[in-house]
């Protein structure tokens, strides 16, 4: 892990840091603890809508690992926090390989001091916006054979693009290099046509200038030309199989649960490259 630690703005709210707070982590700011308490005070269902998404991801990393793929890009990963993708790999494979993309510098920090003793994961600064500045790091390449099948995780992140920033283009840019038999995966914040996600798509746009709600057909045409598992487009909290019976890739289930009007509000898809 090669990169410089640059200093960290504590004037300007993040991302990273805002999702963390929201997940109940101590690795933020008051900037940040600004913005979140917006969503947590006038649009509570929010914290369930980060920790249906963090259960999600952590059931689709066990599923991915079933199928045998054992390499992963977790792209604007965030901060580290409780069964992260490595970690969860990791219990199902040996020696699985992970790199984690984000912009933020102390997701850098944090992610050098957790990965510190760990050859197989490696922790980049970048901006997925330019994605060739990922292929072009020196541990990506270490690490990461895109000859073989690999995993490229977006999880809640390109609904941080705005429409004019192409994040249909991004997918992409990854789909037409990795390996036939390689997953992507995206979970999105999913358009409930109503006031509460109009006000948070607001407060997105005036803390970030950006942030976008999708349909689920705005989502799904992300994937491009990849082919999109069954069930296709379903809620975080519905991901994947129930507890009792083991989720794979070529199984995904939609668990029996009732969501609240909020948890219907976040949603997953997985895509397979042919």
């Amino acid at each position: 892990m090669t990169d410089s630690v640059p200093e960290v703005d504590q004037t300007q709210p993040s991302i990273a840091r805002v999702y963390d707070y929201l997940l109940g982590g101590q690795d933020n700011y008051a900037v940040d603890r600004a913005v979140g308490d917006f969503f947590v005070n006038d649009l509570p269902g929010s914290v369930a809508i980060a920790r249906d998404n963090r259960e999600a991801l952590v059931r689709t990393i066990e599923a991915i690992t079933e199928s045998g793929v054992g390499q992963f890009i977790d792209i604007g990963s965030g901060l580290p926090t409780n069964d992260n993708v490595h970690q969860v790999a990791q219990r199902h494979l040996d020696a699985p390989r992970v790199a984690y993309v984000d912009n933020d510098p102390i997701v850098l920090a944090h992610g050098r001091a957790l990965l510190s003793s760990d050859e197989n994961t490696t922790v980049i600064r970048a901006d997925m916006r330019t994605p060739e500045d990922i292929l072009a790091n020196t541990d990506f390449q270490r690490l990461i054979d895109l000859d073989k099948p690999v995993a490229v995780i977006f999880s809640a992140v390109l609904h941080h693009l705005n429409d004019d920033e192409n994040p249909g283009e991004l997918v992409k840019f990854w789909s037409e290099r990795i390996a036939p038999g390689s997953l992507v995966y995206i979970s999105h914040f999913r358009t409930g046509f109503n006031e509460e996600t109009e006000a948070a798509e607001a407060k997105l746009q005036e803390s970030f200038g950006r942030g976008r709600w999708r349909s689920d057909e705005e989502i799904e045409a992300l994937f491009g030309d990849l082919e999109v598992l069954d069930p296709g487009i379903e809620i975080c909290l519905r991901w994947l199989a129930d507890s009792g019976e083991a989720a794979s890739v070529d199984h995904i289930g939609a668990r029996e649960v009732q969501p609240t009007v909020w948890q219907q509000l976040i949603a997953s898809a997985l895509a397979r490259k042919n």
